[in-house]
Parts: C-alpha cells; sequence; structure tokens
C-alpha cells in the first residue's frame, strides 16, 4: 500500500494522453475506464506524470481511501514527479554492446598474433586465416542467441536475461585470454577457442534484444531517443578506446611480445568490465510488466507478429544498411594499411578517429530526434553521406596522406554516427512491448551476421575483383541508397511528432 494509504488511480474512461503512452494502452486496452495501481505509478508509469495531471484537468479523480484533485494548479507533484533514468543504469544496460565492440576492434587488430598462437602454420597466411575464421564464426551463433535470449525476454523480464548474457560474455572473452597456446596444449587450444567465441556470438546475439527495449522503456517518452543513442555511444566509444590500447600497445611492445602475452593484455582489459557490469545490472529495476494470467489457464497470451511485419522488415533494411556503414567505418584501419599502403602506425590512428568523431555525433543525434523526430534526423545525414562518400574515398587514394585519410574519416564516421544513432528507438517505439526484445535482437544478430561479419570480406573481394581501391564507396553507396529507401517508408514515432499530428503511436494500438 502507498504512503498515503492509497492502492488505485481510478480513470473513469480513456483519456487522450493514451495514444502518446503504448504501454499503458496495452496494458489497459479498449475505451473503458480502468485503474491503476500507485505502485506502478512509482515505477514503471511514473514518467507519464504530465500526460496524467495536465490531460485529466479539474476533475475529481477516486482513489481507494482517498479522494484527490488533481487540477493544473495544484499537481501532486511529490508523487508523480518524472525522474531521469540513473546515469549508473544507462552505463549497466549498454556495458554489453561496448564490450563487444571493444572486444570486436581489439580481436580484428591483433588477429595475426592470435593466429600465430592458435593456428601455428609454415605459411603466415593460413594462420591469418585460421584466426579470422574462428572470428567469423562467433556471428554464426549470433541469431541462435537471438532467437533463444531475445523472446525469452519479453517472457522473464529483460533484467535475467541481461545477466545471463553478461555472464556468458564473461567467460568468452575471459576464457579466451587464458587459453594456453598450440605449442603448450596442442590441438585443445584451437578447439578451446573455437567454443569460447561460439558462446560469446551466442550471447552477444542475446544482448542487444533485452538492452535496447529496456533502454527505451526506462527512459522519458520525450527522451527516448537519447537514451537509446546511448548504445551508439558506447559502441563507438569502446571502438576508440580499443584503437587506443592498440596504438599503445603496438608502439611500446616488440612483436614476440605482442604474440606472446600483448594481444591477452588489451582482451583481458574488456574482461575486466564483466564483474562491474555484472554488480550494476543486478541492481536495475524490471521494465517488463506481464499481465496476469487469468486463473485456469497456465499459459500467458500469444501476441502475433503479423501486424507488425512492415516495420520488422523495414527496420531490418534500415539496419543492414546502418551495419555496412558502421562497419566500413571500422575497416578503414585494414583500407589504409592493404590498399593505401600506410603505416600501422597512421592505420590505428584512423580507428581512434573514426571511433572519436562518431561518438561526438552519436549524443546530440539523439537529442534532436526528440525534438524534431527521428526520421529526418536520420535521413538529412543519409543523403549527405551519400553524396559524399566517393568523393571522400576518391581523395584518400588520390592523395594517400595522413591529414586527408584523417579528415575524410572523420567527416564519413560523424555523418555515419549521425544517422545511425536513433535507429534502435525508431524500430523499438513500433513494437508492442510483448514483441520487442526477440523482434530487436533477430533483427540486430541477422543484420550482423551476415552483412556485417561479411563487410570486411566483400570489400577486399571487390577491391581485388575490380582492382579499384574505390571499391568499398562504391559497396557503401549501394546500402545507403537502400537505408535512405527503408527508413523513408517507415512511419514517424517520436512523441513530439505525433503530438503535432495527432497520431497514435505506430504498431502499438
Amino acid at each position: 500500500m502507498h504512503a498515503w494509504g492509497i492502492q488505485y488511480l481510478v480513470i473513469p474512461a480513456r483519456p487522450p494522453w493514451m495514444a502518446e503512452v503504448p504501454e499503458m494502452q496495452e496494458q489497459f486496452p479498449g475505451n473503458a475506464g480502468f485503474q491503476i495501481p500507485i505502485s506502478r505509478l512509482d515505477t514503471g508509469f511514473r514518467r507519464y506524470d504530465k500526460l496524467i495531471r495536465f490531460s485529466v484537468g479539474p476533475k475529481v479523480l477516486p482513489l481507494v481511501n482517498k479522494k484527490i484533485r488533481m487540477t493544473p494548479d495544484q499537481p501532486i507533484q511529490t508523487e508523480f514527479e518524472p525522474r531521469r533514468v540513473p546515469l549508473h543504469h544507462v552505463i549497466a544496460v549498454f556495458a554489453g554492446n561496448g564490450l563487444e565492440f571493444y572486444d570486436f576492434m581489439s580481436y580484428a587488430f591483433f588477429a595475426v598474433y592470435i593466429g600465430e598462437t592458435f593456428f601455428p602454420s609454415a605459411n603466415p597466411a593460413l594462420s591469418l586465416l585460421g584466426s579470422l575464421g574462428t572470428f567469423g564464426l562467433g556471428f554464426v551463433t549470433r541469431p541462435i542467441g537471438a532467437m533463444l535470449l531475445g523472446p525469452l525476454g519479453d517472457r522473464i523480464g529483460r533484467k535475467p536475461v541481461m545477466l545471463l548474457t553478461f555472464s556468458l560474455m564473461g567467460i568468452g572473452i575471459g576464457g579466451l585470454c587464458l587459453t594456453p597456446s598450440y605449442a603448450r596444449i596442442g590441438i585443445a587450444a584451437p578447439i578451446l577457442v573455437l567454443l569460447f567465441r561460439l558462446i560469446q556470438g551466442f550471447a552477444l546475439g542475446g544482448e542487444v534484444g533485452p538492452a535496447t527495449a529496456y533502454m527505451v522503456e526506462a527512459a522519458p517518452p520525450m527522451r527516448r531517443g537519447l537514451y537509446g543513442a546511448m548504445q551508439a555511444v558506447t559502441a563507438d566509444g569502446a571502438a576508440a578506446v580499443a584503437g587506443m590500447v592498440g596504438l599503445a600497445l603496438a608502439l611500446s611492445l616488440s612483436a614476440g611480445q605482442l604474440q606472446s602475452w600483448g594481444w591477452r593484455l588489451a582482451l583481458g582489459l574488456g574482461a575486466l568490465v564483466i564483474p562491474f557490469g555484472l554488480w550494476m545490472r543486478a541492481r536495475l529495476p524490471e521494465t517488463l510488466h506481464t499481465p496476469k494470467v487469468a486463473a485456469g489457464d497456465a499459459r500467458e497470451p500469444v501476441m502475433s507478429i503479423a501486424p507488425h511485419l512492415r516495420i520488422i522488415l523495414l527496420g531490418l533494411l534500415a539496419l543492414i544498411s546502418l551495419t555496412i556503414a558502421g562497419y566500413t567505418v571500422n575497416y578503414m584501419t585494414t583500407y589504409a594499411l592493404s590498399s593505401l599502403h600506410m603505416s600501422s602506425a597512421v592505420a590505428f590512428g584512423a580507428t581512434i578517429v573514426t571511433g572519436t568523431f562518431s561518438m561526438s555525433m552519436d549524443a546530440g543525434s539523439g537529442w534532436l530526434s526528440d525534438r524534431f523526430g527521428r526520421k529526418p534526423v536520420m535521413l538529412i545525414p543519409m543523403v549527405v553521406l551519400l553524396l559524399l562518400i566517393i568523393p571522400a574515398y576518391w581523395l584518400m587514394d588520390h592523395y594517400r596522406d595522413m591529414q586527408v585519410l584523417y579528415g575524410a574519416s572523420a567527416v564519413l564516421s560523424m555523418l555515419a554516427g549521425f544517422c545511425s544513432a536513433p535507429i534502435f528507438t525508431l524500430i523499438t517505439e513500433q513494437l508492442p512491448m510483448r514483441l520487442r526484445s526477440g523482434a530487436i535482437a533477430i533483427i540486430y544478430a541477422f543484420a550482423i551476421s551476415v552483412f556485417g561479419g561479411s563487410t570486411q570480406f566483400m570489400e577486399t573481394w571487390l577491391i581485388k575483383l575490380s582492382g579499384s581501391p574505390l571499391a568499398p564507396a562504391f559497396y557503401w553507396f549501394g546500402a545507403m541508397l537502400l537505408g535512405i529507401l527503408a527508413v523513408s517508408l517507415m512511419a514517424e514515432s517520436a512523441p513530439v511528432r505525433l503530438r503535432l499530428a495527432g497520431e497514435t503511436q505506430p504498431g502499438t494500438g
């Protein structure tokens, strides 16, 4: 019972602000009156205070054991004041996302040394192929993790699944760091490495769905874009940190030291985040509020996915486009080394540039999407990026200079970061609560596994096939065209735009 002795807030008829609160539409369908537990207002619906307070007006709302007049002149500020999502909650939710990209970039940097450690061969190319092949197999288990763990987050809650996936990530990364070399334990070494990569891929496949759903549900409606953009901030920030760590180790250690223990140190620094992240996630409140099952019915009602296939398919196409953009930007280090024939120090610097400038745009993009809508904030930089991709690659190939490389990388990464940040919020807002975790997990895992995992291979293959260093630009250009088309066909989901248009939240009615 509430501190006032009040248990329920009773609303006699469906008010207009319900159109802006999809979670409440799911919990209280129809036009009839309903009652909301005060405990619910204290947690999941606290952020809807202003909508409730200013739409009810001077009506007297009957409450159990109490009658209180809620008016604009005399609001119940103390009990219904919306709260911001604490910063440590944001860090806890997206720590797994940052760890994913840190591990990805670190493994890519040290793939040669990892290959020599676990896949020794007289031919160095075979060792590298063994290392990259094992790394790529981690993408294979992502869809499996997404299909199993994503929907689980819609049934048992976001928090327990996020704890599970982060624990599995710790096993995968820590296990790889501690696995003895082939010279010490023979064939068991590459088998263990393969097992740990499969475990990590499985965990990452199930991580994004629950984490994204949690952040959108926990954030105030008018700040979902900003909080959702923290996913991009952690990814780009982690990539920049990985570049700094890789550059520092490459400059301070010999080739022998890098092969012996340097790469283990780089990955191990990421593993140190695991216990801290688990501790923070264990303190998170749950955001999934499951409806009570009627007496005698042992199963929860199944929600059909059919009405939401349009947003799922368009979201998949948009995410494929933006995934190719993100991985092409991350490919800049390899491109500078293999196609532009620059030094390793300059190439590592490109990674720092792309990660830093991408991260600088992410939060601002999310913030602007809360004020002007998701679609305009994505489409404008996508069109500008489309126009600049080929000229930027031409400049890098023509001059092959560090300043040109860093300048072009900065511009491309800023635009890519700006248009990518709102995508998860745009998709998630249009999905009902009971489908969010599973749908987002599967969309993301498919886009990353098929197109993220193959981007570097495809662009390298196209360079060799065409003989032109501009081949990655044309591949990226085609992907951006697809993304612009997909985002253009998607419905707007930002509350500020829906309020101006007098529309309801799409996909949640």
